[in-house]
């Protein structure tokens, strides 16, 4: 009986033991990082390195050949020439094995050749109901299990789950992002997917309640019809975010030599992305920045966003960022405004939104501002400078600093709206910040990036409303 795409990915993604056909002891090869990674990531299951000339790989036992392994694994992951892989895909589905990672390139991205033995390659693997990622791929990375074949690094864990058509590219795109302290819960580099595509990973990330948020590095689509079809459903339950390489003629002709991609008319993809429900960025960071916040906080009920900073010049870069994705930042009555002015230092500005705290930097003084707008029937969301984590050398200062920490960090729980925090990069540090984001709270460096982050909320709270009025 065909087994599903669910339980398929199952064991790609969180499989017990995995097999390195073409394991080596040399660094720098790709046999030699597929064991290596994994090792060094803490991957909880077992490995067995397949190496016909080595006894050990990297300290560990190796086998000759597949059929030697002492049981049938749940994942083959295969680094030998391209030539050599329909054979071994053969001898692993003679030994009971139904999953792999096709990292070895040299296959459809290469011409005609190499698409006829991509061709054989999934005429092998669908006899014997075999399901891969790849040719042509860097692997995962499986947060649960801990499972890396892609980086020199382990990302942070996260709500986030990243597919992208380049491997290198998506590499560097998650470790900038692994860099800003987002959170990652599987990385898939799918290469040229001459089997698994982006409709099967769609399917079964839709259904995983780990994966908050999906981010997408698209060339060219596969199976297009079923990608949106998937997509359309996902949509209803968690938000997608695309990036589209190959917009232009020439970028479109580059997609074909990388990942043997067919990029599309991109008015059409346009469409398609409105259709389903889709997020698209063109700027392929910004998708993170968006990622981030979907991946932790409340969806605000409107647009309507109020700014708390200790100084002039980020409020009103915070204003204009805001205005320029749509956003609302709204006079606050004259009630509100006397509320809050009677808390400020006697020379800040009137705080009818933005609220400009003129440097003050008592930490009872934004925490009780946080609370008057969290309550406001008039706002929807709120972006606020973090100085009150700073200078904790005092133990008085920190127990209150502390009380104020909790009390901000519970604001998207007991209110239903998302906090968005701005912070210098490197003052992202200490116990209380460590708090803040254990607590769901997304921090960014920059004015453009906590408003992006606010409009990515807006933006996702609008199509699953458009989706419950059908």
């Amino acid at each position: 009986m065909k087994t599903s795409v669910i339980d398929s990915l199952k064991s790609i993604f969180l499989p017990e033991s995995i097999a390195v056909v073409g394991a080596s002891n040399t660094p720098g090869k790709w046999g030699y990082s597929m064991i290596s990674r994994p090792v060094e990531s803490g991957y909880r299951g077992k490995i067995y390195p397949v190496n016909p000339r080595a006894d050990k790989v990297y300290g560990i036992k190796a086998y000759s050949k597949i059929s030697d392994l002492p049981e049938a694994v749940d994942l083959a992951i295969f680094t030998i020439p391209a030539v050599l892989v329909p054979g071994a895909v053969k001898e692993c589905m003679d030994k009971g094995i139904k999953a792999g990672i096709v990292i070895s390139a040299g296959f459809a991205e290469i011409g005609p050749k190499g698409e006829a033995l991509q061709n054989e390659l999934v005429e092998v693997a669908r006899k014997g109901d075999f399901r891969f990622i790849g040719p042509n791929c860097m692997g995962v990375w499986s947060s649960p299990v801990r499972l890396n074949t892609a980086f020199h690094f382990k990302p942070e864990p996260g709500g986030i789950t990243f597919l992208s058509q380049s491997g290198t590219m998506g590499g560097y795109l998650l470790e900038t992002a692994n860099n800003k302290g987002y959170g990652f819960h599987t990385f898939v580099s799918v290469g040229n997917q001459g089997d698994l595509s982006m409709a099967d990973y769609l399917e079964y990330f839709g259904q995983d309640d780990l994966t908050k948020v999906i981010v997408l590095y698209i060339e060219g689509l596969k199976d297009s019809a079923r990608f949106l079809k998937n997509a359309r459903e996902v949509v209803k339950k968690k938000p997608i975010i695309v990036y589209k390489a190959g917009r232009t003629q020439d970028g479109a002709r580059a997609t074909m030599s990388h990942t043997a991609s067919i990029a599309g008319s991109d008015a059409i993809f346009e469409a398609a992305c409105k259709q389903a429900g889709i997020i698209r960025v063109y700027d392929v960071i910004h998708a993170f920045d968006l990622a981030e916040a979907l991946s932790k906080q409340p969806l605000p009920k409107g647009k309507r966003v109020a700014i708390v900073s200790g100084g002039g010049g980020h409020c009103v870069v915070t204003t204009d960022a805001c205005a320029s994705y749509g956003l609302e930042v709204p006079e606050l009555d004259k009630k509100t405004v006397d509320e809050i002015q009677a808390l400020l230092l006697p020379h800040a500005p009137i705080p009818k939104n933005p609220i400009d705290m003129a440097a003050d930097n008592r930490p009872e003084t934004i925490k009780k501002i946080l609370k008057i707008l969290a309550k406001h029937p008039d706002v929807d969301a709120i972006i606020t400078a973090t100085n009150f984590l700073r200078n904790l050398n005092d133990p008085e200062v920190l127990k209150l600093k502390t009380d104020i920490t909790m009390m901000v960090s519970g604001i998207p729980k007991k209110y239903g709206k998302p906090l968005i925090a701005t912070m210098h990069r490197s003052q992202m540090e200490g116990v209380l910040f460590d708090f803040m984001k254990a607590q769901g709270i997304p921090f960014y460096e920059f004015p453009e990036e906590a408003s992006r982050a606010v409009y990515g909320l807006c933006r996702y709270a609008e199509i699953k409303k458009s989706f419950q009025q059908e």
